[in-house]
């Protein structure tokens, strides 16, 4: 990771993780100097529990809040080498896929996770319902003066979690810190890259009416763990976020539907009633989707109707929906149930027509009722992402 800031001598570097990287480089690796013993001389002056300023300086204390805080904890190959990019193998026939996002979500924990759980994961599951299947993680860290280095790490402890059980390395960053006062404790930026098979093809111009929608879970728990945090932290609930990385079950729902699959994304920001009225615009039809079908947990309900909020426009950052052929559905269904991660998963509707050539989406209600689902006018939920 690039030194522009940064040192802390805590604890001694935990020892380095022998797993494999993903992609090997395309030529051998400069020396590392991650995992050289730090200076004495300067090693010795990091005693500080929190970041400073001096942090972000690229000099000794950010090689030691580097080589003590982030590699031991992220290193898998050849983030060691802390350069200012990685070079990986060539992809060959398939292409490559990139995707960049930042994290400002407060408060920068919740139930069921935190910033540095979120970054990887909404970076992973961007690859995964584009068809990539993930190579790598770029993660640029922006620390407020005054941050606690233990809460630093606990990010970076989670950033490995997260990145271990999508199966990626982090394999190069940045780091910056800026003045008390001026960053909200911490801001996380990552860039994703991927690689999609040769002859995959998924996107919005593949759908047509027919198609069947399956959603991957039920909707609106982790907007509502966050809102909840923050707006009635005494409030005790089960809620949990959903936070978790998709591509394993993007991987399978592909093996099961293969060229029947024509969509898949994720439902984040704008939750699912955002991400249905973008599908009917994308394609032009007639969005039903059926209320009684999609699945929304009791606890999530009962934060909804305390926050004032529909859990259907709530962002979720563990959920996608696919878009496929009719005979594909019922097979595709039972794979993304065999995963822990879509055990709730479920057909809500389908594309059709537009009767009179408006493209929209309608939620059907148990008693044959129908109400337009629209996107959402704007963010009603800031920060939660």
């Amino acid at each position: 990771m690039s030194q522009h800031n940064g040192r802390h001598p805590e604890p001694p570097a935990a020892p380095r993780r022998d797993e494999a990287p993903r992609f090997e480089p395309a030529s051998p690796s400069p020396p590392s100097i991650a995992g050289s013993a730090i200076p004495r001389s300067y090693a010795s002056l990091d005693r500080s529990r929190e970041i400073s300023l001096a942090h972000g300086g690229g000099g000794q204390l950010t090689d030691a809040l580097l080589r003590q805080s982030i590699v031991p904890r992220l290193d898998r190959g050849l983030l060691g080498s802390l350069l200012d990019s990685a070079t990986l193998a060539s992809f060959g026939r398939d292409r490559p896929a990139l995707t960049i996002d930042g994290y400002v979500v407060t408060p920068w924990r919740f139930p069921g996770g935190n910033i540095g759980h979120l970054a990887v994961c909404g970076t992973v599951n961007d690859l995964a319902v584009a068809g990539a299947i993930p190579q790598g993680i770029a993660l640029s860290l922006i620390l407020e003066e005054g941050f606690p280095r233990r809460h630093l790490e606990a990010v970076i402890e989670a950033v490995a979690e997260a990145a271990d059980a999508a199966g990626v390395s982090v394999i190069t960053g940045d780091t910056k810190v800026v003045g008390r006062g001026a960053g909200d404790g911490l801001y996380l930026v990552t860039a994703g890259l991927g690689r999609v098979p040769a002859g995959r093809e998924l996107g919005p111009e593949r759908l047509r009416p027919g198609d069947v929608l399956l959603l991957s879970g039920a909707v609106g728990e982790h907007g509502l763990a966050v809102m909840l945090a923050r707006e009635m932290p005494e409030v005790e609930s089960v809620l949990r976020s959903d936070c978790a990385p998709l591509n394993h079950l993007a991987e399978a729902i592909l093996a099961a539907g293969g060229q029947d699959v024509a969509f898949m994304r994720d439902a984040t920001r704008g939750g699912l009633a955002g991400l249905a009225a973008d599908l009917a615009e994308a394609s032009g039809c007639l969005v039903e989707l059926e209320e009684s079908a999609i699945p929304i947990d009791p606890s999530a309900w009962h934060a909804a109707e305390m926050l004032g909020l529909d859990p259907l426009e709530v962002a979720n950052e563990g959920k996608l929906l696919v878009a496929l052929r009719p005979a594909a559905a019922e097979r595709v269904l039972a794979a993304m149930r065999d995963l822990p991660v879509a055990a709730r998963a479920a057909a809500i509707g389908r594309l059709v027509e537009a009767p009179d050539g408006r493209p929209r989406c309608e939620l059907i209600t148990p008693v044959g009722g129908r109400r337009v689902l629209q996107k959402p006018y704007g963010e009603q939920l800031p920060r939660i992402c």
